[in-house]
């Protein structure tokens, strides 16, 4: 997919035509740019449609269609054992066009076109109305092999399903492109937009099967195994308005980021936006400041390796329409900077790759690590002025679920020698690797030292944590 998306980049500086999606092969794309298709005005599309994009040449023929879609299949694809391909794309563009808006004006446009194969291509890819190579219709074309949707596989529902997402993505309020796409490629959008669709469909069994393999999925960027699905983009759909918040962000960025219009009259954003931006306009979706967060799951590099932190404060400077407030899940942090004080270090010190500082960097996937747990290990954190200390932070280490703390308690003092229980836990489990887990515990009281001691580890000998943060909200 990156080589396709590289030449689709390549097209777009030449041609001004892009196409989303998750094609394997390209060849000669058309660079012509007439106006929006007009002279399918009859309520029925047509019968035929020659296939002339990337390396397909077929001769589709449609097989069902109403107000909302129009179904083609090429000669090879049953007819007797597919129409099940009806009603899935039917409800999801349905929906679709609920949330997000219209994708075109006319019947024509706003329609969907659904082209399946059998036994080529392998894969998928999208179209949207305001582009050229599909005669300027929404279209997901998917081909796969020599039984392709005779038996309705997870595979088969869930690519048709992420082809669509590519049309919110690269069409959404009339705006051609994506300035997303370079931060969360191809797939990450598409997981929150197909398991919101299974949500809509009540197919909660395959819903339950997306959201298990997309909670336990890492990826390689920003940095190597950064978890979107689970750190990201599920917790602010949860929290923050669902498919509600997901069209938000299509929406401030219609409004707001950079646009050019072609000789066509058609609206194309202007650059791809950075890692700060990105963040930035989530953070106006969802209503909150989101930069705790994208510092938890992402780390505070972009996929260049530049700190997008500066990024995030220009951000705020460019685009002040975007407001929101501060981020109450997480309320403020107090151990930014924090040296920790443990009872038992990591054998090569405090700063080590394992040591303790990586318990207050805020970053999931550095581990505090020891070998040989002692119950009763204990975790000192005196911040520079007594503060209210009432909600942490603990995030599970990156492997072995064994050394976890399965049993802690969570103690404020002021001489370091008296300690007042303020939370505790017993018989605790972590799901996922790299889980953050936020504990919420009523304090009022001002104290100058804050003590982890944990009591039980998950079942292993040694013991290791990702984060542990003081935090008051």
């Amino acid at each position: 997919m990156k080589n396709v998306y590289n030449f689709l980049r390549i097209l777009i500086t030449i041609t001004g035509v892009i196409a989303l999606g998750c094609k394997k092969s390209v060849v000669n794309a058309q660079s012509a740019t007439p106006s929006i298709l007009s002279k399918d005005s009859s309520p029925a599309p047509p019968y035929t449609w020659q296939e002339h994009w990337f390396d397909h040449r077929q001769l589709i023929k449609r097989v069902y269609f109403n107000n909302n879609i129009a179904v083609y299949f090429d000669d090879d694809v049953s007819r007797e054992k597919t129409s099940w391909i009806f009603g899935l794309v039917d409800s999801a563009w349905a929906y679709t066009k609920k949330e997000y808006g219209s994708f075109g004006h006319a019947d024509t446009t706003n329609r969907l076109f659904a082209v399946f194969h059998t036994n080529k291509y392998g894969g998928g890819h999208p179209g949207t109305y305001l582009a050229s190579r599909h005669d300027f219709r929404n279209v997901i074309d998917l081909g796969s092999g020599a039984t392709a949707w005779i038996h309705q596989t997870d595979w088969e529902l869930s690519a048709t399903i992420h082809e669509i997402s590519h049309i919110v993505e690269g069409a959404s309020n009339g705006v051609r492109e994506s300035p997303a796409f370079d931060i969360w490629g191809d797939s990450k959008w598409a997981e929150i937009y197909v398991y919101d669709i299974y949500n809509y469909l009540g197919r909660k069994d395959i819903q339950k099967r997306v959201f298990d393999e997309c909670m336990e999925k890492t990826d390689s960027y920003p940095r190597a195994n950064t978890a979107w699905f689970r750190n990201w983009f599920f917790p602010i759909y949860e929290q923050y308005g669902k498919v509600k918040v997901l069209n938000r962000f299509f929406e401030l960025l219609a409004a707001h980021f950079p646009k050019r219009k072609g000789a066509n009259g058609i609206s194309t954003y202007a650059r791809r936006m950075n890692m700060g931006e990105f963040i930035h306009f989530w953070s106006g979706a969802s209503g909150v400041n989101l930069s705790i967060r994208a510092q938890m799951a992402f780390g505070d590099k972009d996929r260049s390796g530049s700190n997008w932190w500066p990024q995030f404060e220009q951000a705020k400077n460019d685009f002040p329409q975007i407001t929101y407030k501060a981020d109450a899940t997480y309320g403020t942090v107090i151990s930014k900077q924090i040296q920790p004080e443990v009872s038992k270090e990591n054998e090569n010190g405090p700063n080590s790759a394992e040591g303790s500082s990586k318990l207050t960097d805020l970053d999931n996937n550095s581990k505090f690590f020891i070998k040989g747990f002692t119950p009763g290990l204990s975790i000192l954190q005196t911040p520079d002025q007594a503060t209210v200390v009432n909600a942490y932070i603990l995030t599970s280490g990156n492997d072995a679920a064994g050394r976890d703390p399965k049993a802690w308690v969570m103690e404020g003092s002021q001489d370091k020698l008296n300690w007042t229980v303020l939370d505790s836990k017993t018989n605790h489990s972590f799901t996922y690797r790299n889980e953050i887990k936020i504990f919420d515990f009523p304090n009022t009281v001002a104290y100058k030292h804050y003590r982890l001691r944990i009591t039980e580890t998950a079942g292993s000998p040694d013991i290791q944590l990702s984060e542990w943060q003081l935090l008051h909200k």
